[in-house]
């Protein structure tokens, strides 16, 4: 990745703070810019190959993969699970053969696999029905447990959720999610990462968000460390019902507070912050980050909410058990042709068809998702156990343990009223850092961890609210 050289920038808050000038050659941001420089030409090419990856995603591909998902008549939960060509059966195993002929193509590079649960009483699955997931696994070289997870949706839906025999595309929602996770397991799956990744086809999630259950409930079980779930869902429409037709924004939702959050923790939260710091936000910040770097004409909106009003999405089941995981998906939606039944009414068209999709727009989208899980995959884990001191003092201090992977590590801070980090300072191999005449009450503060090709973690904000490890 690029090394951000903004010593002049970080020089000027420090002449801020301390009134006084200090020769470039030796401020402490100059030096520790000096042990990444020997790596300048390693990050140039970690940089080409995240370009390259941008490049490489196909919007033919993924509009070939929308029309097949489409093809299926309806991907209802409750639909036909034994036709060849009809219903959420025939949709799974076609895309279980897709993930397998990937992992064909990569020399068995994948782990395809299904999970499956039975649910019933529930109110929209109150008869036994059979929720599968479909996933693919990127085993990691050097890490297996530490895992980041893409998803999309199999299944769709039309006005009434119990219908399951009306034709429902669901092109958008969700077809669009899960071709770009399956356009994701093309591209990653030629190459190799020292972490996991996972590429999910989820079900059940308009039936109650079951599928996420099933694959959150099994990475506990399993004791994966989740580094970061990013959900696709409707990343195909560029034209809203308010009249906004734009390909340049996305939304990003995070939550701030896991659910899980104790009351020892809600107490540290109060009194040191937090609220907008949790490990989905930094996340969110992290993918802001990449859409910055790598992605032409594409501004992310972050958005400080867990999603929509009402609404849910297949990162909440994720949230619940504490791991980080947000929402990717379109800014301007076009709620006709959201679980809709094919009609046209007074010369309006209803329903979600493949003529409402973007493809470029979801290929747009598609390409952040498969930088950020590069970059994160490449990086090492975020710093464990990060904490601040400096309380009464003119200088913060920032503590840490450092992570398999990491040959460097970068401070970041930010006024608190700002959404992105705004300063940065980069470090060696250490595990603490003061940072003199920078004083603890004005600022949001946090560490990434840095491998020794430059790529960085997602900066972790001290203390429990922050910890991406559970």
């Amino acid at each position: 990745m690029r090394i951000d050289l903004t010593s002049a920038a970080e020089i000027g808050d420090g002449r801020q703070e301390t009134g006084r000038l200090f020769p470039v050659w030796l401020s402490p941001v100059f030096l520790g810019l000096l042990t990444l420089l020997g790596n300048l030409s390693f990050s140039q090419a970690s940089d080409e190959k995240l370009f390259a990856m941008v490049q490489a995603v196909s919007a033919k591909r993924i509009e070939r993969d929308i029309n097949m998902l489409v093809g299926f008549g309806t991907r209802h939960s409750l639909s036909d699970t034994r036709s060849q060509d009809r219903g959420i059966g025939a949709a799974r195993r076609w895309i279980e053969a897709e993930f397998a002929l990937i992992s064909k193509r990569c020399g068995g590079c994948l782990e395809v696999q299904t999970q499956q649960q039975v649910f019933a009483g529930e109110r929209r699955i109150p008869e036994a029905t059979e929720v599968v997931n479909v996933i693919a696994i990127l085993r990691g070289t050097q890490e297996p447990q530490r895992h980041v997870i893409m998803s999309g949706d199999i299944d769709s839906r039309v006005s009434d959720p119990m219908d399951f025999t009306s034709d429902s595309p669901g092109a958008n929602d969700n077809a669009s999610g899960m071709a770009g996770t399956l356009e994701a397991a093309r591209l990653l799956s030629q190459y190799r990462f020292p972490a996991s990744i996972v590429f999910a086809g989820l079900s059940g999630e308009e039936q109650g968000l079951f599928g996420g259950q099933i694959l959150a409930a099994h990475a506990k079980q399993q004791d994966w460390y989740v580094q970061g779930v990013l959900n696709n869902d409707m990343i195909g429409n560029i034209a809203g019902l308010n009249g906004v037709i734009s390909n340049t924004t996305a939304r990003v939702f995070s939550e701030g507070t896991r659910p899980s959050e104790s009351s020892a923790e809600a107490r540290i939260r109060r009194f040191t912050g937090g609220e907008v710091d949790s490990p989905s936000r930094n996340l969110a910040r992290y993918i802001d980050r990449m859409a910055d770097t790598y992605l032409t004409n594409l501004d992310i909106m972050m958005i400080y909410r867990l999603d929509r009003f009402g609404r849910g999405g297949h990162h909440r089941p994720f949230n619940d058990l504490g791991f980080p995981a947000v929402r990717i998906m379109e800014t301007n939606e076009h709620y006709h042709r959201q679980h809709q039944n094919l009609r046209i009414v007074n010369g309006v068209r209803f329903g979600d068809e493949i003529t409402g999709v973007n493809f470029e727009y979801a290929a747009k989208l598609t390409a952040l998702n498969v930088v950020t899980l590069a970059s994160m995959a490449w990086a090492p884990a975020p710093p464990e156990a990060v904490e601040i001191e400096g309380m009464v003092s003119a200088s913060t201090t920032l503590k840490w343990r450092k992570v398999t992977g990491a040959v460097a590590y970068k401070v970041y801070w930010r006024l608190t009223t700002e959404p992105q980090w705004h300063w940065s300072r980069a470090l060696g191999n250490v595990d603490s850092v003061t940072l003199e005449n920078i004083v603890i009450d004005n600022y949001f503060f946090g560490v990434a961890s840095v491998n020794e090709d430059g790529i960085e973690s997602p900066v972790v904000f001290p203390g429990p609210i922050g910890r991406f490890k559970r």
